[in-house]
């Protein structure tokens, strides 16, 4: 089956992986099949009135930051179409590279890890945590969003001969970061700015929904 020239080209989802510096790009990852469903969860940041009644009743309506956003996607990995052609990366090793590529994003490299040893050996008495690139999950041009990888699990379903995996279920659960994260000079929270822009501006598109339609004809 053949794919129309005038069939619309299917984005396809991922992350980019950026030097927070100097906005180099380290790393593309492209899932190979976007996943059927994208959970998201908005936890709201603002002064709450507690169940005793104690609090700031004066805050109650403030919103002190962005809400705490949580993305939760389930992806494929399958090396059958590869194998099927003779690819050499899928014959040599089914699809450790693909899975390789996301989970050393929240490795930190060896060779940091072996420099740090080296320091501790040497008698450094603080040797701070490296810094991770900056990750961005990018899901279309309205939603490109900075976030710090919070779960990943992989099932292996399928393998070859020699065992290399050759298809699997990858869950990656992800935190948005936002200004209140990151702070507002870093290269992180220019990107958060024009995602929530962007969603502020799906919001003030005109929806023509009225009071009438909640079945009342006033607010008392």
């Amino acid at each position: 089956m053949t794919t129309s020239p005038d069939s619309p080209q299917i984005l396809k989802a991922g992350l980019v992986l950026l030097d927070a510096t100097t906005s180099a790009v380290q790393r593309v990852v492209v899932l190979q099949y976007n996943p059927d469903s994208l959970s998201r969860s908005l936890q709201v940041q603002s002064a709450t009135i507690d169940s005793s009644g104690g609090g700031d009743r004066s805050e109650v309506m403030r919103l002190k930051a962005p809400p705490v956003e949580t993305w939760k996607i389930e992806a494929e990995i399958d090396a059958t179409d590869q194998l099927e052609v003779g690819n050499p990366t899928a014959l040599r090793a089914g699809i450790l590279p693909q899975l390789a590529a996301l989970e050393t994003i929240i490795y930190p490299p060896l060779a940091t890890i072996l420099a740090n040893h080296t320091m501790a050996s040497a008698g450094m008495l603080e040797i701070l945590p490296m810094e991770a690139p900056l990750t961005l999950f990018v899901w279309g041009a309205a939603r490109i969003v900075p976030v710090r990888i919070t779960d990943l699990s992989v099932t292996e379903d399928a393998f070859d001969a020699t065992l290399n995996p050759i298809r699997a279920k990858v869950s990656l659960g992800m935190r948005v970061l936002s200004v209140n994260d990151l702070g507002f000079e870093h290269r992180g929270s220019s990107i958060y700015i024009a995602y929530q822009r962007a969603k502020e501006s799906f919001a003030a598109i005109p929806t023509g929904a009225t009071v009438g339609q909640l079945g009342i004809g006033a607010l008392p």
